[in-house]
């Protein structure tokens, strides 16, 4: 006897939502990374959430500077720097300066799974390894007041060592999207020949657009530049010429950079003081009676001929009277 067949609808499953996400689990067991819901299910910015991510996935001793990351997001440097921002606002993110026997300082970077944590939260069993202790200096030690040493004993490391913008570096130098909490320059109070500059770059190279922000912070630049007696055209062959394809960071910053690097033009040399006219010197002329030469416009005696001659003329002169 055959098999009986149904024509009904098969029954959906009890399980599967009607609408949303329906999850495809797969069973990792190499090359995974376990995360917070707390981080991935974060409200805010979804670069932040990338970079958390990313960071969390990379081994230990992995250089995370603005630059590297930089390198492998397609984001600018101010998106990355602010995502590092907010990731240390959250407590997963701390930077520590740590001095090094040598004397020199440099940063460290500490990632944490959940916000905070100081327990067990690191590679080993005793979670990150606390800073190295500066050399001792057999030098005597200032007294300080009372009321200071209250108040530095009474202040959180995190607030007393300010951290630094740039991981992993010796002595980092501060970049444009480091100065984000710097007040705006005003552009009111900046050149406006150097403004007008500034913003006809765009004409040039469309990429070159600038913000009022940034226009205002590159306006001293280039004011010295034409206070130094360089001309518009010359400082704008000067920031256009050979531009790269692809800009790693805002415009402004290669701007900047070539403002800053390009020595300034040695001024002009100062006028030669004016030269005196010289006094016309007359020519030489032979004296007809006695045969010397003496300098006159016109040939004829010399003074003392021409005084000899007067004297001879005056004595008949004299005897007739």
């Amino acid at each position: 006897m055959a098999d009986s067949q149904s024509n009904a609808r098969l029954r959906a499953d009890a399980g599967a939502p009607s609408s949303g996400v329906i999850h495809v689990r797969t069973r990792l067991t190499a090359d995974f990374t376990v995360i917070s819901n707390a981080l991935a299910q974060r409200r805010g910015s979804a670069v932040t959430i990338g970079v958390a991510v990313y960071i969390l996935s990379l081994p230990t001793g992995t250089p995370v500077t603005i630059t590297a990351l930089c390198e492998h997001f397609s984001e600018g440097e101010i998106l990355i720097s602010r995502a590092l921002r907010e990731l240390e606002a959250a407590g997963y993110l701390e930077r520590r300066r740590e001095r090094l026997p040598s004397g020199k300082i440099r940063t460290r970077t500490y990632f944490y799974d959940v916000p905070g944590g100081d327990d067990n939260d690191g590679d080993g069993p005793e979670g990150p390894p606390e800073p190295p202790k500066p050399p001792r200096h057999r030098t005597r030690p200032r007294k300080q007041p009372a009321v200071a040493e209250a108040s530095a004993a009474a202040t959180p490391l995190r607030e007393a060592v300010p951290a630094p913008r740039h991981e992993e570096t010796e002595n980092p130098a501060p970049s444009l999207a480091d100065t984000d909490a710097a007040p705006a320059p005003s552009l009111a109070d900046a050149d406006p020949e150097a403004v007008a500059l500034l913003t006809a770059l765009r004409r040039v190279d469309p990429r070159l657009v600038l913000s009022v922000r940034e226009a205002a912070r590159l306006a001293p630049a280039v004011a010295a530049w034409l206070a130094a007696g360089v001309g518009p055209r010359e400082i704008t062959d000067l920031l256009t010429v050979r531009l790269p394809d692809t800009f790693r960071a805002r415009p402004a910053s290669v701007l900047a950079f070539r403002l800053r690097e390009t020595p300034l033009p040695a001024p002009p040399p100062a006028p030669l003081p004016p030269v005196a006219e010289r006094p016309t010197v007359l020519p030489f002329q032979t004296c007809d009676g006695c045969e010397r030469a003496f300098r006159a416009p016109e040939p004829g005696r010399c003074r003392d001929c021409r005084g000899r001659r007067d004297r001879l003329t005056r004595e008949p002169l004299r005897a007739a009277g």
